[in-house]
């Protein structure tokens, strides 16, 4: 349920009814709204049915919200929500990239990725420490070792540090090397580790699984975000479909369904879409013209000699071409992005 103020309430109208729902056990969000405030009410209900919210002081209706997502629904929060990345902001005006190879492999790779991808305009760099694999025999990351080898990169060029986790125990090694934790698809209904996620109160990226409604994707994030941790950034990354000439099926509508329903931040992920290069650029572009926050994008300096997902990772040239087209379909959007 939500609480909607009137737009002549007071502070102190907000603040007794916060009061009054925490003395109840209820949990309370503040959503200051450029018209009106807009109180959400967190927890069991039933344990208002005594209480006359309706005629306390400030008070102009009370809603209820009909969709199961309750956190992560607009009804909850009108307004778009932004998540600060230690000042980089996803959600705001400006377009935020996130960019870097598949996997970490060694000192060299990652340094030249990394100072390619913060040339051409990229705010993140991204690079697998944890791999899960479909095959126990491919390469499975270089886990910890990898994890300072994005420290270095990101004390070298400044770039924040993304990383997948797979484990309550990759959450606990991760946490001090990154910026920004990422869920993917294979582990996008793992319910004990999106919890896990959300008592770490690190910001995540949360990819969408490979066969999830975009109803049952909402709900996932619900369960982090019901530890507290509203630092939530969806990301569109393909479904599995009937079709084979793509890796997956980018799901192009799901940017303007999830920004009609949800208040969340969401990008894409064209690499794990397309899974050929030829496909990225075009699909980049597209999703940047739907509505997109930002993108992930898989960037290598050596893509013929990469140990994991070869295919689909960009060269540091064809990446920076990229992010040249994206700055002028920024202007055209009414969005900003600066390519170096």
């Amino acid at each position: 349920m939500i609480i909607v103020m009137k737009p002549d309430s007071q502070e102190k109208d907000v603040a007794e009814i916060s009061k009054t729902l925490s003395s109840l056990g209820l949990g309370v969000h503040i959503s200051k709204g450029t018209e009106r405030t807009i109180i959400g009410v967190i927890g069991d209900k039933r344990v208002l049915s005594d209480v006359p919210l309706e005629l306390m002081p400030g008070v102009e209706k009370l809603v209820p919200i009909m969709e199961s997502y309750k956190l992560a629904s607009r009804t909850f929060k009108p307004e778009p929500s932004i998540v600060d990345v230690n000042g980089v902001k996803i959600g705001g005006k400006e377009l935020v990239i996130m960019a870097g190879p598949c996997a970490v492999e060694n000192y060299q790779q990652i340094m030249d990725a990394a100072f390619a991808v913060k040339k051409a305009g990229a705010q993140f760099l991204r690079g697998g420490a944890f791999k899960p694999r479909t095959s126990p025999y491919s390469f499975q990351g270089l886990e910890e070792e990898g994890l300072k080898l994005l420290k270095e990169a990101k004390d070298a060029t400044g770039l924040q540090v993304i990383t997948e986790v797979t484990s309550e125990k990759a959450v606990e090694i991760a946490y001090k090397y990154v910026d920004m934790f990422q869920i993917g698809a294979r582990n996008a209904q793992n319910f004990h580790l999106l919890r896990e996620i959300g008592r770490s109160g690190k910001p995540v990226l949360y990819k969408r699984g490979s066969a999830t409604t975009i109803e049952e994707w909402l709900n996932a994030a619900e369960y982090i975000m019901s530890e507290g941790n509203y630092n939530v950034v969806l990301c569109e990354r393909g479904i599995r479909t009937f079709e084979t000439a793509t890796r997956n099926t980018l799901d192009i509508s799901a940017v303007p369904v999830v920004k009609s329903t949800s208040h969340l931040p969401i990008i894409v992920d064209p690499s794990h879409a397309a899974g050929k290069t030829q496909f990225v650029l075009p699909l980049s572009k597209a999703a940047i013209a739907a509505g997109a926050d930002g993108l992930i994008i898989e960037v290598h300096p050596n893509p013929r000699c990469a140990l994991s997902d070869a295919s689909q990772q960009l060269t540091p040239e064809s990446f920076d071409e990229l992010c040249a087209d994206i700055s002028k379909i920024a202007d055209i959007v009414g969005r900003e992005f600066k390519h170096e």
